[in-house]
């Protein structure tokens, strides 16, 4: 097992951009980035000892700053704060006061804004190689950053064990009440990034969705999954339900205790052989299907497009601040956010 660190460049700004591979003993290698905390690899090995990449995103760091990749933005890989998923009319009240926020999804903001912590340059705690390979960095967000209250201290905590399961654990503190909700935003594709992401099939521990307005916005009613295509109980092979309907974006409430760490959601390959596990402490797993990836040039020369990667992010019911029955987000000074989730994969 090891932690190894790469520095890269420097920015503009002067600040170091490095990037980190932490190794287990099976052979299995995750790249982590401290710009945007951003998951750049996910290499896991089949019996017959082939490498499967299953996450996109780029060759080089320097290509998550490129124009072309951040005119038509997908968030590859990256940490998402300080607001997951989108919030209506960019705006919210704490304590009666109203906040206005960065606009970038129409009238709304989606995950943190113009330049949330996906942007960031994230600093080193420290590194660890034994019981499990770990990362630690850390983010403070100052005050107004995006229009959010207070200053935000947000660290991430990678772990990397001999079990193939790669978790990261959020833990935050602030000095104003504030909305904090955070995921992270990895692409899966199970097939070494190649091809799309239809002969995929998913299981979706969940019951109900969250309803949306036409901006995709959580409105704070449910609907029953039974008996629709958002049912995903059993393992469902995508590009039948692709033929039925255009994409997944839709948040899954989990058929699960508040905050207990449970499996939330599967995806495997027939193709490849190899199935991911997601467990989380949070309370809703976001699958989203790809549809808007661009056109563009990703890892080892693939061409990545529309459904070349699914996401399922984990976090709390988005716009949950503008919804009074919806679980609060709101984190006031002396009380610490925390979060867990596990990508746990077989091959």
């Amino acid at each position: 097992m090891s932690v190894k660190k790469q520095y890269c460049y420097t920015d503009s700004s002067g600040q170091e951009i490095y990037l980190f591979t932490l190794t287990n003993l099976s052979g299995t290698e995750v790249l982590i980035t401290n710009y945007g905390a951003t998951i750049t690899s996910f290499c896991i090995k089949n019996k017959e000892g082939v490498v499967n990449d299953i996450v996109l995103g780029f060759d080089k760091v320097e290509d998550y700053t490129n124009e072309s990749y951040l005119a038509h933005y997908p968030w590859f890989g990256c940490a998402v704060g300080r607001n997951a998923n989108r919030i209506k009319n960019a705006k919210f009240l704490i304590d009666k006061k109203e906040y206005l926020l960065s606009k970038n999804n129409g009238n709304d903001q989606l995950h943190g804004g113009v330049n949330g912590f996906d942007k960031k340059v994230w600093q080193l705690i420290k590194i660890e190689e034994s019981p499990v390979n770990a990362l630690e960095l850390k983010y403070i967000s100052p005050d107004n950053e995006e229009g959010y209250p207070g200053k935000l201290d947000v660290v991430i905590r990678f772990e990397l064990n001999n079990e193939n399961e790669l978790s990261y654990e959020y833990s935050a503190s602030c000095d104003r009440p504030t909305v904090v909700n955070l995921t992270h935003h990895s692409y899966f594709n199970l097939n070494n990034g190649i091809g799309d992401i239809k002969d995929h099939e998913v299981r979706i521990y969940g019951s109900w969705t969250l309803d949306q307005d036409d901006n995709l916005v959580v409105n704070g009613d449910l609907s029953s999954v039974a008996d629709t295509e958002f049912d995903f109980h059993e393992f469902t092979a995508l590009r039948e339900r692709l033929s039925k309907i255009p994409e997944y974006d839709k948040s899954f409430v989990a058929d699960k205790d508040a905050v207990s760490l449970s499996l939330m959601a599967e995806a495997r390959s027939v193709s490849s052989g190899v199935l991911l596990q997601v467990y989380s402490t949070e309370p809703i797993v976001h699958f989203y299907s790809g549809k808007w990836i661009p056109v563009i040039a990703g890892k080892n020369g693939i061409k990545y497009g529309p459904f070349s990667g699914l996401c399922l992010e984990t976090h709390k019911h988005p716009n949950a601040i503008n919804i009074s029955h919806f679980p609060d987000t709101v984190l006031r000074p002396g009380e610490i956010y925390s979060s867990k989730t596990v990508y746990k994969v077989f091959s």
